[in-house]
C-alpha cells in the first residue's frame, strides 16, 4: 500500500525525482519516508563520517540534497542566507539572501532561517519569515521574491515551502493573521491565498507565555497526498485537520480535535490522515474522501491527552511511528490510535528532548536529539533498538537521505556520513 501511496504521489510532480534526491523538508513524498536501502545504521563523531563542515550559527533547518548540491538555510549574524554546498566535500559553493531584515520575536531554542529550502532542480525556494520568500537559480542568483508582511510569533517561525507542480505552497505563520498561500513557482505571483482567522492569542487554549497571554499557532507544512483519489493538501491547523484542493485551495473537508499549538505536520497512509497536536498533546484520525465538516462522520480516533510533539512521524504497515518531545518513541496504530509500544530512548550525552522528525528508509526509523544522539530503530510491532550514534554536537534538527548517504545538521556543523566501502 505505501508503496502504491507514493507512486501515486510522485505522479503530482511535473519533474521527476529521483530516490537519490532530497529536495524538500521530509524528502521527496513530503512524509520522511526514504526509499532507499542499505543506509548507513552506526557512525560517530570519528567513524563513517565522508565530511563535517563547521556552519556559522547554529539553527534549527534540515538540509536538502539535489544531484551534487546541498542547500542549508542558515542565519548569520543580522543576515538570512540559503547555503549552497558541494555534496562531495561540503565546499561552500555559494551563498545568497537578504541583510538587515526586520528581527521579527523568536524563542532562544529557535533561531531564524527554521524553515528548509525546496528545490525542483531548477530553482531554490526559501522563506526568511518577515524578510520574505525568495527564489534562486540552482546558482543562487535571485528569480524573484515576496514581502508578505512581519512573521510575528513568540516562539519564531518554521514551516518550509513545498513545491507542486508550477506551485509554491506556504504556510505563512504562525502570526496575528496565519495564511496559507499558493505561489507561481517561476514568478512569485499569488495564484490563491486563504487566511486562518486564528491569531496567536486565544482565550479558551494554548500555553501561558508572557504577561499571562495565552499563545495559539501552528508550525504546520502541508504534505501532498490522494484524498479519495484526487490530488490533496493535508493540513494541520490549531483546533482542527483538514483537506484542500492544492490547484485552487478550496476545503474538500475538515475535522475538529486538535490543541491549540500544533508543530507537527499530518500523516497520512491507507486512507487515513493523521494530525498530532504540541502543548496540550490531542491527536487525531480521519478516515478520508469525506465533504464539509466530518467530525462526527469520519473520525476515526481522538486522543486528549498525549506527549508533547514537536516532530513529525512516519507511517509503515498501519503503524504510526514518532519520537516525542520527552525523548520517548512510541508506535501507535494507525486505525485505533492504540499505544502498541512506549519506549524511553537510552540518551547518554547531554538532552535526550527530541524536536526531531523521523525518516523511515528500509524498515529503520532515524531521529536525532537535541544532545546529538542519533537513534536509529525497527519499525516494528516490537520495538527494537537498532543503534545510537552519537556526534557530540547538539541538534533541533531532522535527517536528510541522499544516494546512499545521510547528511545531518548540529548546531556546529553539517555531517555527511556514508558507510566506509
Amino acid at each position: 500500500m505505501r508503496t502504491l501511496q507514493m507512486t501515486l504521489w510522485l505522479g503530482f510532480l511535473t519533474c521527476t525525482v529521483h530516490a537519490a534526491q532530497w529536495p524538500a523538508w521530509r524528502g521527496p513524498t513530503g512524509d520522511g519516508v526514504c526509499t532507499e536501502k542499505g543506509l548507513p545504521l552506526k557512525w560517530g563523531a570519528k567513524e563513517n563520517v565522508k565530511w563535517r563542515v563547521a556552519l556559522p550559527e547554529r539553527g534549527n533547518s534540515t538540509p536538502v540534497v539535489w544531484g551534487k548540491r546541498v542547500f542549508v538555510t542558515q542565519p548569520v549574524n543580522a543576515e538570512r542566507m540559503l547555503l549552497c554546498l558541494d555534496r562531495e566535500n561540503g565546499r561552500e559553493l555559494w551563498r545568497a539572501g537578504v541583510k538587515g531584515a526586520e528581527r521579527e520575536p523568536s524563542h532562544g531554542t529557535n533561531p531564524f532561517c527554521s524553515g528548509s529550502a525546496a528545490t525542483d532542480g531548477e530553482r531554490v525556494i526559501v522563506c526568511f519569515a518577515s524578510a520574505g520568500l525568495f527564489c534562486f537559480d540552482m546558482e543562487g542568483v535571485e528569480i524573484w521574491r515576496r514581502d508578505l508582511g512581519l512573521q510575528h510569533h513568540i516562539w519564531g517561525s518554521g514551516p518550509s515551502p513545498v513545491i507542486y507542480g508550477d506551485l509554491c505552497l506556504l504556510n505563512f505563520g504562525p502570526n496575528d493573521k496565519t495564511s496559507l498561500i499558493a505561489f507561481d513557482k517561476k514568478t512569485g505571483k499569488t495564484i490563491w491565498k486563504n487566511d486562518e482567522a486564528t491569531g496567536y492569542q486565544h482565550p479558551q487554549g494554548g500555553e501561558k507565555g508572557n504577561q499571562g497571554k495565552t499563545y495559539i499557532g501552528s508550525w504546520t507544512t502541508p504534505v501532498l497526498f490522494k484524498d479519495n483519489d484526487k490530488e490533496a493538501l493535508l493540513m494541520s491547523w490549531p483546533g482542527r485537520l483538514c483537506s484542500l484542493d492544492p490547484k485552487t485551495g478550496k476545503e474538500n473537508w475538515t475535522s475538529k480535535g486538535l490543541n491549540p499549538l500544533v508543530y507537527t505536520s499530518p500523516l497520512h497512509g491507507d486512507g487515513i490522515a493523521v494530525g498530532m497536536g504540541g502543548f496540550g498533546g490531542m491527536g487525531l484520525a480521519v478516515r478520508t474522501g469525506g465533504k464539509g465538516d466530518v467530525t462526527e462522520t469520519h473520525r476515526v480516533w481522538h486522543q486528549r491527552n498525549s506527549p508533547q510533539r514537536i516532530g513529525s512521524g512516519v507511517v509503515h504497515e498501519g503503524h504510526i511511528y514518532i519520537h516525542n518531545d520527552p525523548g520517548t518513541a512510541m508506535c501507535l496504530n494507525l486505525k485505533t490510535g492504540v499505544t502498541v509500544w512506549n519506549e524511553r530512548l537510552p540518551a547518554k550525552a547531554g538532552s535526550g528532548t527530541n524536536w526531531s522528525s523521523v525518516m523511515l528508509a528500509d524498515g529503520h526509523c532515524y531521529s536525532i536529539t537535541q544532545g546529538g544522539e542519533c537513534f536509529v530503530f525497527k519499525a516494528n510491532t516490537n520495538f527494537e533498538l537498532v543503534a545510537t550514534n552519537s556526534l557530540g554536537e547538539p541538534s533541533n534538527s531532522s535527517i536528510a537521505a541522499s544516494d546512499g548517504e545521510l547528511f545531518i545538521r548540529t548546531h556546529r556543523a553539517l555531517w555527511c556520513i556514508a558507510q566506509k566501502k
